[in-house]
């Protein structure tokens, strides 16, 4: 049996790889996605082919004959964007790492290279794989080299294979004869240019007829249709062009040993560190035991279960300056403790016998007060250990956010590689796999201890240059005087609750049920036949074909019924109306109604967690359940706010920031006008409506106001005209000349809004008023539309950051004044700009005075914040 090659086109399976494929980035920020993709379609196609040896050919980037022979005639050629060139390198990084050959020549292409190598393998003996996603390759097709084309579309990759009886069965030309195809049509991909007018049907009928362009040529009066042999006579130049582009050099001068291109063991201990990381926790499956790295980290991890020796290993700890500690815990138990006195010196101590999880948590109370306790999430600690104080703990997880808040999460083994000099650690899921900590100790799971070691060695050795990098970054006071305490707030919120009157939501349920059903009916009439309401595909055919309404979308999977369609044809169509109304009230049901009943704890209270470290704003998020997401928009849906009650005794206080993002635009902007207009209590937005619209202030239509009112918020998200356009249900030509008159108002923001974007580009990053950076790495994109979406941030994220930052510094003045006088009364939630007050009802008048002093002196700006503020017997009165 004759042996195989493998060649792969290492630029073209990446460039593939890199546009099929979503995007990744590492925690480092670099781009791995086409990598990962590179990877993944080249082991599918190693498994398929089996093969002896195996090549990757790569592009220089120097200029070869064909690149100058197409820039002479052209000019320039398209280069590829900076988020792929910087893969190329870690690519190649990767396949040396596997002990792969790659090749590559000064003065000619990749796949002159494995043309060469195609015919010299051929000539002895070989079976021969070509992997590429260029066509051009096709020509080297024959009964002994199969040409396979990657296809990759939604993620996934299907492949297409060629000898050459496929070749001439697709495109009706033999393998050489695709360099004729090539040279009439044209490649824009390979920078072919063809000739002006001939397709690939017309192109494919003149080769088939006449074999060669040559020959074609010499025949020109035959050629058929007009079109094509007139764009023949006149650009003939061209189409020789385009061969000698198109034509695949098969004698390059290329030196190669088969010995050093034979395939061995790809799974490399080298492999492995780069595939650890470049974070492809996917692939480290692939590796045997023997090519992972023996980690001396572990030989510093010790397990202490003794009562004496714990109360020593305290005791010590109590000496040091700081000690890193991880609790294993949930939220209602403690399983185990890590801590770390040292790099050197590990603990991890079970809860078991006398070392309960009551004790543990009572030594880490103490041990607080001695010294300085380093955790990955201080709020966990916090659920289980009391009278901790902010000065005297530090969060890694907050500090991480910080640094580069576009994360989705902050894993110890990430923080580790960033903060501890790019080592690699095992992931929880590598050490537990899919266990909680509460399964891992049932089955007395070693590896639960060596978890807990590692995100204790984690939390002590990464903080030193965590908090360096908060200091150089000018952070570090929105990490010690916003974030960290907020971490306390937050977790009297979450352990206070808000109480829920069960019945009332059944009740609620109950009544969104009867309108439902009175809606489906209304719906079906209308339609005149029953059908699937949530289907898109049954609804579309029922509105756009059956009851032939227009404005209707057609996509690949039938009409689209997106809300924003739906929402431009509800005033004209009555049953677009209630099929909107339907929607919204059958999300009420499932998510509040039924959902919000399904976690009312024992205390008949909600216990929602509110998340720090998930939006790149520094916006806090309430999941589990999500309570800042109750919609306001229908009266139905505000009528939920009715079961949130405050406890026997109590009142709720709802204060609200009024306008506060157009309040920092202004203070940010320094715009004279707006300030001005502040200064003088005017209704932002009439007096907006009457300088835009150039009507007197006392003539402004409540249209102008609601259009002037779109304007002013959308300018602080950095609205474009396409967006406003869709808001107010005008042209773009009209939304671009309101933008237009509003910058023509408030000049001053304008020069703002562009100055955001040039420090965002100039500095990879804008900031909030008080320091807090938000990257913006779109801003560098080859991609317009990711451009775009960059520039919109750097406009938009100092205002909404610096708008985040004052309710942060709020929601802390107030708890801590509230502690601080003894009262009884209880903040236990924040929606955005809006804080809740459960309020005793003797303390009223002094809640009252806090939330008016407090939120309005979070911040000092040029003008005054203002808030509104309410007293209810339930959610619903008091907003």
């Amino acid at each position: 049996m004759s042996e195989k090659i493998l060649l792969i086109d290492g630029h073209s399976i990446l460039n593939r790889a890199f546009y099929g494929l979503p995007d990744l980035t590492n925690s480092e920020g670099k781009h791995t996605g086409a990598v990962y993709g590179f990877l993944n379609i080249m082991f599918r196609i190693l498994e398929e082919e089996k093969p002896d040896y195996l090549t990757v050919a790569f592009d220089l980037h120097e200029p070869t004959f064909r690149h100058k022979l197409y820039d002479a005639y052209k000019g320039t050629r398209k280069g590829m964007p900076p988020e792929l060139v910087e893969q190329v390198p870690l690519m190649r990084e990767m396949l040396t790492a596997m002990g792969i050959k790659t090749v590559s020549m000064p003065g000619y292409e990749a796949d002159d290279l494995l043309g060469t190598l195609a015919r010299k393998s051929e000539q002895k003996g070989m079976e021969v794989t070509i992997l590429s996603g260029d066509r051009d390759l096709l020509q080297l097709a024959t009964d002994k080299v199969m040409i396979r084309l990657p296809k990759t579309s939604k993620g996934k990759t299907t492949i297409e294979n060629f000898h050459t009886a496929e070749v001439l069965e697709k495109y009706q030309v033999t393998p050489p004869q695709i360099i004729e195809l090539k040279a009439l049509m044209g490649d824009s991909s390979d920078n072919i240019p063809g000739i002006p007018g001939v397709g690939e049907k017309t192109a494919t009928k003149i080769i088939a007829q006449f074999g060669s362009i040559e020959n074609a040529h010499e025949h020109l009066e035959e050629i058929k249709p007009n079109k094509a042999k007139e764009s023949m006579r006149e650009h003939y130049d061209l189409a020789v062009l385009s061969k000698t582009l198109a034509t695949i050099n098969t004698e390059s001068p290329l030196e190669y040993s088969y010995e050093e291109a034979r395939l061995g063991n790809l799974y490399t201990q080298q492999a492995y560190e780069l595939c650890r990381r470049l974070e492809f926790k996917n692939l480290l499956g692939r590796f045997d035991a023997e090519a992972v790295p023996e980690n001396t980290i572990e030989q510093n991890f010790f397990v202490c279960s003794e009562l004496s020796g714990v109360e020593a290993l305290f005791e010590k700890a109590a000496r040091n300056s700081m000690a890193g500690i991880a609790l294993i815990a949930d939220k209602n138990n403690v399983y185990g403790l890590g801590i770390a006195l040292e790099k050197e010196e590990v603990y991890y101590i079970p809860a078991e016998g006398l070392l309960s999880g009551e004790y543990l948590c009572e030594k880490l109370r103490k041990l607080g007060e001695a010294t300085v306790i380093s955790a990955m999430d201080i709020k966990m600690l916090l659920k289980h250990v009391e009278s901790l104080e902010p000065e005297r703990v530090f969060d890694l997880g907050i500090g991480a956010y910080l640094l580069n808040p576009l994360k989705s999460s902050y894993t110890y083994e990430d923080i580790a590689r960033e903060y501890i000099g790019g080592i690699s650690i095992p992931s929880r899921e590598e050490l537990l796999g899919k266990d909680t900590y509460e399964k891992a100790w049932e089955k007395s799971s070693e590896n639960l201890g060596i978890c807990a070691c590692y995100q204790a060695f984690t939390a002590y050795a990464a903080r030193e240059k965590t908090e360096a990098e908060l200091k150089e970054t000018g952070m570090w006071q929105v990490y010690t005087d916003i974030e960290l305490p907020l971490v306390f707030t937050l977790d009297s919120m979450e352990k206070c609750g808000i109480c829920v009157k069960g019945e009332e939501l059944k009740a609620y349920g109950e009544r969104l049920s009867v309108r439902i059903r009175e809606l489906e009916k209304l719906i079906y009439e209308k339609a005149g036949e029953e059908f699937n309401i949530n289907s898109p595909k049954q609804l579309g055919v029922i509105l756009f074909e059956k009851m032939g309404i227009s404005g209707g979308r057609k996509t690949k999977t039938g009409y689209s019924t997106a809300a924003d369609i739906l929402e431009k044809l509800a005033p004209e169509q009555p049953v677009v109306n209630d099929i909107l109304e339907y929607r919204q009230l059958t999300k009420l049901k499932s998510t509040y109604a039924d959902g919000l009943g399904a976690v009312i704890e024992e205390d008949g209270r909600i216990h929602s967690t509110f998340n720090q470290t998930i939006t790149a704003t520094g916006r806090i998020s309430s999941t589990e359940p999500n309570l800042q997401n109750i919609p306001v928009r229908m009266e139905l849906g505000r009528l939920i706010r009715k079961v949130f009650v405050p406890e026997d005794g109590c009142v709720f206080l709802d204060a609200d920031y009024s306008q506060i993002e157009l309040r920092v635009l202004a203070h940010m902007s320094g715009d004279e006008k707006l300030i001005q207009a502040y200064r003088e209590a005017e209704d932002i937005h009439r007096l907006t409506a009457s300088q835009v619209f150039h009507v007197p202030y006392d003539e402004v239509t409540d249209l102008q106001r609601r259009n002037a009112k779109a304007v002013n918020f959308g300018i602080v998200y950095g609205i474009s005209s396409f967006g406003l356009s869709q808001d107010l249900s005008i042209t773009r030509k009209e939304a671009a000349e309101y933008i237009e008159k509003y910058f023509e108002t408030y000049p001053s923001i304008k020069v703002f809004l562009d100055r955001m974007v040039d420090e965002g580009k100039e500095k990879g990053y804008v900031s909030t008023m008080f320091g807090r950076r938000r990257p913006i790495p779109e801003l560098k994109s080859g991609n317009f539309m990711q451009r775009s979406f960059g520039e919109r941030v750097a406009m938009n994220s100092p205002i909404q950051g610096t708008a985040a930052d004052i309710i942060k510094i709020a929601m802390n003045r107030v708890y801590e004044r509230m502690l601080r006088e003894g009262l009884q009364s209880r903040l236990v939630l924040q929606v955005h700009d809006e804080l809740l007050i459960e309020t005793k009802k003797d303390e009223v008048e002094a809640v009252s005075r806090i939330l008016e002093e407090e939120m309005k002196g979070a911040a000092r700006l040029a003008v005054e914040l203002e808030i509104d503020m309410h007293q209810g017997e339930s959610w619903y009165e008091a907003k």
